[in-house]
């Protein structure tokens, strides 16, 4: 899926234009033990109960797309015979009405997912008539192209709030307010079908996970028997790795600076093409940028060797995960310099009488903890 999509499936969450009729419920206990579950229908819900239902689903699809939100991959052969897969279509099919579905997928889930407390998972169903869109791109919606059928699974933890003084309206005064049991944000969930090209692709589903250092594997293994994407704050991690391994013999500030640098250029284009599809690199086009910047030989095949060991030889990887597109930061075990990437030329190193200097120009603006400071 791409962000245009995404876009359009998160606006449905919305009372008036949601065709959710009932939302499931299963709260389990830190001792992954069942405490209650739960089937409501939306329409005796009061309205501002059904709106934070739906805020909490739409939260599901929230976040950067290949950070917090990943798309998973179904093979033919899971399709055809995956327990996982369909378990996922009856779900779906049945707009979760089927109980003995329903009920296996909580337990399956259970078996899978360890939270530090207890928590909530959800489950509803919807069915989107999919506006025709013509060849200029403007949407009629008098005119349906498809029908959409979906459901989402968001996980909760339930956390427990502090107690405070609260204000009651009544009696006109503060008194202490016990504490709760609140339902936050979810920590992971997903969408299937995947909402692909605009229309179902059940081949695919849409993982999201809150925290991008975390993937939840076990989780994924169990509900989609499928492999998930390295976490993003991982991917970063091993990029790093991988760069420093590369260059460890060579005079690397310019060529790092280089890497940050192109990537960054990729970023900002795509970001000003308004491309819906992801943007991503793969090991060629980063090994490109290695020899374009005088990498030896020797060193690119340590770079090769070290990416197809963490990512695999015909992996993509997203720039946003492997860089920092908001920063360039340059430091020392006293000193940390912050730059804008797209400035990145004002930074360079010297060999002074045999000590080494990061070098900044600093034409104008220079202030020193606020203060405008001259350079003479």
């Amino acid at each position: 899926m791409n962000e245009k999509e995404i876009s359009e499936i998160r606006r449905r969450f919305k009372p008036a234009k949601s065709n959710i009729s009932n939302i499931r419920g299963c709260y389990v206990n830190e001792k992954r033990e069942i405490v209650a579950q739960f089937n409501q229908s939306v329409s005796f819900m009061p309205e501002d109960e059904t709106e934070k239902f739906l805020s909490i689903l739409k939260k599901t699809l929230s976040g950067t797309l290949n950070k917090n939100l990943v798309d998973i991959e179904f093979t033919t052969q899971q399709v055809v015979e995956s327990p996982q897969h369909r378990l996922l279509m009856d779900l779906k099919d049945s707009v979760l009405k089927n109980e003995d579905a329903v009920n296996a997928f909580f337990e399956r889930v259970i078996e899978a997912v360890t939270l530090e407390t207890s928590y909530l998972i959800l489950l509803a169903h919807d069915t989107y008539d999919v506006p025709y869109r013509a060849a200029d791109g403007q949407q009629q919606n008098d005119a349906s192209a498809d029908v959409f059928s979906y459901f989402l699974c968001s996980i909760c933890p339930i956390t427990l709030a502090k107690p405070a003084l609260s204000y009651y309206v009544h009696q006109n005064e503060f008194h202490s307010r016990p504490a709760d049991w609140l339902v936050a944000a979810p920590e992971l969930g997903f969408m299937f079908p995947a909402f692909d090209d605009r229309s179902a692709n059940i081949y695919n589903a849409l993982y999201y996970t809150r925290n991008i250092a975390e993937n939840h594997k076990e989780f994924a293994d169990a509900v989609f028997g499928s492999t998930v994407p390295m976490p993003a704050a991982a991917q970063k991690e091993a990029f790093t790795s991988i760069l420093g391994n590369t260059l460890a013999n060579e005079n690397n500030f310019e060529v790092v600076q280089a890497v940050h640098g192109q990537l960054n250029e990729m970023i900002e284009e795509h970001k000003s093409s308004k491309e819906p599809t992801p943007l991503t690199v793969s090991k060629n086009s980063i090994r490109q940028i290695l020899q374009e910047n005088g990498v030896v030989d020797e060193n690119i095949k340590t770079f090769d060797e070290q990416y197809d060991a963490e990512f695999g030889p015909n992996t993509s990887l997203s720039p946003k995960n492997i860089v920092d597109s908001k920063q360039l930061k340059v430091s020392t075990p006293n000193v940390v310099i912050q730059v804008n990437p797209q400035r990145s030329d004002l930074i360079e190193t010297r060999v002074i009488n045999g000590t080494k200097y990061i070098l900044i120009q600093a034409s104008e603006g220079v202030e020193l903890n606020g203060v405008a400071i001259h350079i003479s």
